[in-house]
């Protein structure tokens, strides 16, 4: 069995947030589930291991703060990455950056 990238989407745009999965699961290399906020997020990541922690639009910045911090906390490799928007070629290219890997 191949191992693959987990990817745990944030954000409160529930199509966007379908959008960005579909999206992501489209990479064979890499899975993708996404919560709606950061309570949500938090309790996937006390009982799971993520990669990838990808920050979608609709949360507060006390509220990204305060993800950003806990999540480091429970897991210090992570790789947290701001995306907006800007289309799936940046998306892309955001997490193979912060990946270190190669399109």
């Amino acid at each position: 069995m191949e191992n693959r990238t987990e990817i745990l989407v944030v954000g409160t745009h529930e199509d966007i947030l379908k959008t960005i999965i579909r999206l992501l699961n489209a990479e064979s290399s890499w899975h993708a589930e996404g919560v709606s906020g950061c309570e949500e997020a938090i309790a996937k990541c006390k009982s799971y291991t993520y990669a990838v922690l990808l920050l979608g639009g609709g949360l507060s910045e006390p509220e990204e703060a305060r993800l950003k911090t806990e999540i480091k906390i429970l897991h210090p490799a992570i790789h947290i990455i701001p995306h907006y928007g800007g289309g799936s070629g940046l998306l892309y290219a955001e997490i193979h950056s912060a990946l270190g890997t190669i399109i």
